[in-house]
């Protein structure tokens, strides 16, 4: 499946949540979902009838994916994965979401989302543990140290990026030296520490895959 390339504001109003995929217009008043605007498609409201458990169980898919910023082929692999992990599989889902080298970009504030994070792990720009790493799935592990490398310090996408680490800070997860644009990959967050994803139902994801 090709990667989508459209509008994300239309991804947006499609699941009616704030996906938080363009940095900081998603915290603007040019925010559709701030605007209240509907779901895309000719007439909208015209869709009537109570929506079947498959419908939303995919809904819960598309918005963690989307969340995410992956494809249905990477999605579904990372969930076979989670499956195969001891433990409860929605949890596991999370725990190895979390861990993508793209996503500890973005939770660092080396980035405004996670569609730039992928990129600039694309460019090279990015070290874990001394060394050049540009493959955004990743999997970071505890104790892991991801920084900027020397060459790249100067970017003003990255600059800017850091500034919102002294409005929010970062997750209880991870620890950051935003001077020396270093990070450490301190444990693997629980499900219930994602307080930004708590309204995401994932044991509907779980039943979806298990038809």
């Amino acid at each position: 499946m090709a990667r989508y390339t459209g509008p994300v504001c239309r991804l947006c109003r499609t699941e009616q949540k704030k996906l938080f995929l363009k940095g900081d217009r998603c915290k603007s008043d040019k925010c559709p979902i701030n605007k209240k605007r509907p779901a895309p498609g000719k007439d909208p409201k015209g869709r009537v009838g109570k929506r079947s458990d498959y419908g939303m169980q995919l809904r819960e898919k598309q918005k963690l994916k989307r969340i995410y910023g992956m494809q249905e082929k990477q999605f579904g692999i990372f969930f076979d994965r989670a499956l195969r992990m001891p433990g409860v599989t929605g949890e596991n889902l999370f725990m190895l979401l979390e861990r993508r080298l793209d996503n500890v970009v973005y939770r660092l504030r080396f980035a405004v989302s996670r569609t730039q994070a992928r990129q600039i792990v694309l460019h090279g720009h990015v070290l874990v543990n001394g060394k050049v790493v540009n493959i955004p799935s990743y999997l970071v592990k505890p104790n892991d140290v991801i920084e900027i490398k020397e060459a790249s310090k100067g970017l003003t996408v990255i600059k800017d990026a850091l500034k919102e680490f002294g409005k929010a800070g970062v997750m209880p997860w991870l620890h950051l030296d935003p001077d020396a644009m270093k990070g450490t990959f301190l444990a693997i967050p629980r499900r219930s520490d994602i307080t930004d994803l708590a309204d995401i139902k994932e044991q509907m994801i779980v039943e979806l895959y298990s038809k």
